[in-house]
Formats: structure tokens, C-alpha cells, sequence
């Protein structure tokens, strides 16, 4: 879940969905990881219309694909934004 300032679209705030901790926001900058995705169901869908956002810190991430049947893949990324 985030939070931006009033007027401006400055990030105050960004809470985990699944665990409600708080992430690091300094300056309108978030410092640490973060997952955040975005979901749009649309026909044939049991909620059809809707769209949904989630952010997820990165413990409550490593909980969550360690469930997978099958684990994401991953590649060592040579630059870091």
C-alpha cells in the first residue's frame, strides 16, 4: 500500500499488504526492496472490472515464491537501478 502527499506526487509511505510493516521511505525515495504488482481482471475472470494493487516487503516476497511448485527464475542483474 502507498501513500503520496497531498498536491504533489511525492511518496510518503509504502506498507507491506501481507505482514503491515512499514518500508523505508526517505526523502520520497523508497530504500529497500519492494514487489509491487498490479492486477486487472478481465473477462472470464471471477472479478471481472477490477483491478487490484499489492507491494509486498521482502521477507513476505521470499515467503511467498518459496510456496511456488515451480521457483521463479532468476539472473544476476550486471547493472542495479
Amino acid at each position: 500500500m502507498r501513500r503520496y502527499g497531498d498536491g504533489v506526487k511525492k511518496l510518503e509511505k509504502v506498507v507491506c499488504n501481507k505482514c503491515g510493516r512499514t518500508l523505508r521511505v526517505e526523502n520520497g525515495l523508497l530504500k529497500e526492496f519492494c514487489f509491487s504488482a498490479d492486477a486487472v481482471f478481465g473477462y472470464f475472470s471471477r472479478k471481472d472490472g477490477v483491478s487490484q494493487h499489492f507491494d509486498l516487503c521482502e521477507d513476505c516476497y521470499d515467503e511467498w515464491t518459496a510456496r511456488f511448485a515451480l521457483a521463479p527464475e532468476e539472473t544476476e542483474e550486471q547493472e542495479l537501478l
